[in-house]
């Protein structure tokens, strides 16, 4: 009997189903892993927006992943939404208890604008979070939270990778895809030593709801699988990107990446 490598996930629900934990179980099946979650948050959102949020507690966030750990076991983690200093400082405690690998997506806003994570969560993220992290996947606007670093051009990213790099992540990716200077979507992935660039054409689809969790769900799914950190993220690169090729319609705003794209 086959069992599939198993993914766990730590973030908040997305009620519309484009982001957040729906996003990524739906990756990690796509990816033929086993995929489960943590639920960090509850939210009322649609291809409009987020319309409120409630964190849980501290205790059922623990309680979730010690379920899931110490019965089933895990061979890769990725987090999402953790919205307050006491919930990052909770998962960053139990994630330094692991040896598998963990992909930190350090969620600010959402798509539409909407701020996910507490001003005052940030010196813990930096602190205490990016530390556990095998890959951290901020894009250009959670480097400039985190490090102050604003990115206007490629050449900026290199400057912006050394500065996540020095909060304690093994590996750096820095997402360009809202580089307007570029023709393409470019992403920097380096350990301060390595350097890979992943360059992919620019689709001209607006609905590209949860293309930040989809990225780190696809990366934490190939890790799970065996494959280094540069051959996780080119596979999760060109997974993504044809899910955002593929991305389609869904109430009256921006709708979600398809991750179902290679079944079709």
């Amino acid at each position: 009997m086959h069992t599939p490598p198993r993914v766990l996930t730590v973030a908040g629900s997305d009620s519309g189903g484009g982001a957040g934990i729906q996003a990524d179980l739906k990756t990690m099946l796509a990816l033929g892993t086993h995929g489960m979650s943590v639920l960090t948050a509850v939210t009322a959102q649609n291809s409009l927006g987020v319309q409120g949020a409630w964190e849980l507690p501290v205790e059922a966030v623990r309680a979730q992943f010690r379920s899931v750990v110490d019965d089933i076991g895990v061979q890769a983690v990725k987090t999402g939404m953790l919205s307050s200093p006491e919930l990052v400082e909770t998962v960053a405690g139990l994630l330094a208890e692991l040896s598998a690998p963990v992909v930190i997506d350090p969620v600010g806003v959402s798509k539409h604008g909407d701020s996910l994570l507490a001003a005052t969560a940030l010196d813990a993220v930096r602190t205490k979070l990016l530390p556990t992290a095998t890959v951290a996947t901020p894009n250009l606007d959670e480097v400039a939270q985190l490090t102050g670093v604003e990115v206007r051009e490629e050449a900026d990213m290199r400057r912006a990778a050394a500065a996540v790099l020095a909060h304690g992540p093994r590996w750096a990716l820095i997402k360009g895809g809202h580089l307007a200077s570029s023709d393409e979507a470019v992403d920097l992935l380096t350990d301060g030593d390595q350097e890979y660039w992943l360059r992919a054409p620019r689709h001209d689809n607006r609905h590209t709801h949860g293309t930040g969790c989809t990225l780190a769900s696809a990366i934490a799914a190939r890790l799970a699988h065996g494959d280094s950190v540069p051959e996780a993220v080119a596979a999760a690169k060109e997974y993504v990107t044809g899910a955002i090729a593929a991305g389609f319609r869904l109430g009256g705003g921006i709708g979600p990446v398809d991750h179902g794209w290679r079944l079709r």
